[in-house]
């Protein structure tokens, strides 16, 4: 295959060395970028838009998180619904942890920046979704 090259004949192509390529600016791909890096790895991130334009962003399916702004919320009724979701075939120790887990990963989201809809009192906006326990 021939080089890419300018008008002068010169190859436009520029040539990195990195630890580890991300594909993906979305919030697992940034997340995971993050951790490379201050683990001490020399990360390089692809994506198709800039952060902010990422699925992770735009998703209009929100993220599960017992967070409890809106409503009486618990992160034991979330591990009930996802057990349940899974037709009880999920790893319950797995789903455990990420219930326990996931108000703590949404502050994390928001201290790194990702934008959140806002109740008026400026909590992150929470709504029900079908087939929650307490819906």
């Amino acid at each position: 295959m021939a080089g890419v090259t300018n008008m002068t004949g010169a190859s436009n192509i520029q040539h990195h060395q990195v630890d580890a390529v991300i594909i993906g600016g979305g919030g697992a791909g940034l997340r995971a970028a993050l951790q490379l890096a201050e683990s001490g790895a020399d990360v390089a991130v692809l994506s198709k838009v800039f952060p902010t334009r990422s699925h992770t962003v735009a998703a209009q399916g929100g993220i599960a998180a017992a967070l409890g702004n809106v409503s009486d919320d618990n992160w034991l009724w979330h591990m009930y619904d996802t057990i349940k979701g899974s037709d009880y075939l999920g790893d319950q120790d797995a789903i455990e942890f990420m219930c326990r887990n996931a108000a703590k990963a949404i502050i994390e989201l928001e201290h790194f920046g990702m934008p959140f809809d806002r109740l008026e009192n400026g909590r992150i906006f929470q709504r029900p979704f079908g087939g929650m326990t307490r819906n």
